[in-house]
């Protein structure tokens, strides 16, 4: 299966790359992502060219990884440094390198023509780090099914009436919305706006039970798989800002064709530590994403025994920001690889 290159995948949270480095699976390359003396981040294929052993199981020597194996030592470019067997370095010994960058709390990883990696093109996410007066929890699951039936499941949202009763059920709400998609450029928005309604679960305590509130899910996608959920409620009619806006993140990277990972945040109003309250969320969000979306969508793409369209997926309208999602997608790995867009 193909895999966009030129694009920012997210490679972990910025916390995980401690003082051993993280090891992960992206796009079917296993790599070794760790900090420099100056605290920037750095990526190497985790293996050796000698005999293959993987870098991350050996030790550093200043911004030098040495393979555990014989010792040979190569630099954040990828190139051998040293060879301890002679002063000669093997031709060939080259490690492939890629770049990495920290924003917003997040470790992005950048696959294809490094002349071509554009920071600026990162998808914003700048609540994901504590705010003043908020809270942001963050967590992380490994999907055992392609990345692309995780897109399916988070640009359709109606699926919450139906598979989130233990946990996010919207008591009907979002029957009585409207769905939209809009696209601008490669950036897809998927809307679902519910004016006139009760407060919905997550609005409960927030307004009384009797008052009517407009409430909005508002999900912004973008290429690979990098989605960012405002969850909203406010008085009916009134303006947005008359209530309250909670940004979640949903970021999905392929490890391979038939796994995935899953990371995401939630955020909340602090005044200070809570820590009752942020086990509270966290388990309600482990129950909603590893509990109820996880089984199932890895369920259905069990089901699957080719090609996604050649499966002929039945449409249902408010399906098409998944839809248009793929089709977007394909169209940047057709201009990736020089075929008509």
């Amino acid at each position: 299966m193909p895999f966009l290159r030129n694009a920012w995948y997210m490679a972990g949270w910025a916390h995980e790359v401690g003082q051993q480095g993280l090891v992960r699976e992206i796009c079917g390359e296993k790599l070794f992502i760790y900090r420099l003396g100056d605290g920037s981040l750095n990526a190497l294929h985790d293996r050796c060219p000698h005999r293959f052993a993987p870098l991350s199981l050996g030790t550093r020597d200043g911004d030098l990884v040495v393979c555990p194996y014989h010792g040979l030592a190569f630099g954040p470019d990828g190139a051998c440094k040293r060879n301890p067997f002679a002063e000669k370095i093997p031709a060939g010994a080259q490690v492939p390198a890629f770049i990495v960058h920290e924003r917003d709390s997040i470790v992005w990883l950048w696959r294809g023509d490094r002349e071509a990696a554009d920071p600026a093109q990162i998808p914003a996410f700048h609540f994901v780090p504590d705010a003043p007066g908020w809270r942001t929890l963050t967590g992380y699951t490994l999907m055992q099914a392609n990345y692309e039936y995780g897109t399916d499941n988070l640009m359709d949202l109606s699926h919450i009436e139906f598979v989130h009763k233990g946990s996010f059920a919207g008591q009907g709400v979002i029957f009585a919305g409207q769905h939209t998609v809009e696209q601008d450029g490669d950036t897809l928005h998927s809307k679902w706006w519910m004016p006139d309604i009760p407060p919905p679960s997550v609005a409960q305590g927030v307004f009384p039970p009797e008052m009517k509130v407009d409430h909005w899910l508002d999900m912004r996608w973008n290429a690979p798989a990098s989605m960012r959920l405002h969850v909203g409620v406010c008085p009916h009619g009134t303006p947005r800002d008359a209530g309250f806006e909670v940004p979640q993140a949903h970021i999905l990277t392929p490890a391979n064709e038939h796994q995935t990972h899953y990371f995401w945040s939630t955020s909340r109003p602090a005044q200070g530590p809570e820590p009752e309250l942020d086990e509270m969320l966290l388990g309600l969000f482990r129950q909603a994403f590893d509990e109820e979306d996880k089984p199932l969508i890895e369920a259905a793409y069990g089901n699957v025994k080719g090609d996604f369209w050649a499966e002929k997926p039945l449409s249902l309208g408010i399906d098409q920001g998944g839809t248009r999602a793929r089709r977007v997608l394909e169209k940047l790995l057709r201009e990736e690889q020089g075929g008509a867009s």
